[in-house]
């Protein structure tokens, strides 16, 4: 019988798409519950090394991403390395945009009537 080379090597040799496929190969098996406690604690394992990985190829990709920032005189496209402290600071004002419209738009908060501009004026004229 043929021994099963270390899930560590084979981990690090797998690109993204074929880790996510392993990935869901896992769970599958988990779901099952047809192996043994040994092999399914030998699977989450794996598992875990393959999310890990994947998540460091994610990482590794967006600091990779160049955003079209315009164009030059020739007309060709300029790009400029993407930046991840701008991706936070968007982050958070989107988060702030989003805390606004669910306090605004929230019926029942102190001096909602629950009536519209158009009930208010008596319908539409």
């Amino acid at each position: 019988m043929a021994k099963k080379k270390p899930a560590t090597e084979t981990t690090d040799q797998l690109n993204f798409e074929d880790a996510l496929k392993r990935l869901e190969e896992i769970v599958h098996l988990l779901e099952e519950g047809e192996i043994g406690l040994n092999e399914a604690l030998a699977r989450y394992e794996e598992g875990v090394r393959l999310l890990r990985k994947s998540y460091k190829l994610l990482q590794h990709a967006e600091r990779r991403i160049e955003l079209l920032s315009g164009f030059d005189a020739d007309g060709n496209p300029s790009t400029r390395p993407f930046d991840e402290s701008q991706d936070a600071t968007l982050q958070e004002k989107a988060q702030g945009r989003s805390r606004r419209r669910s306090i605004s738009g929230n019926p029942g908060k102190m001096g909602d009537t629950g009536q519209t501009d158009v009930d208010a004026a008596g319908g539409l004229s």
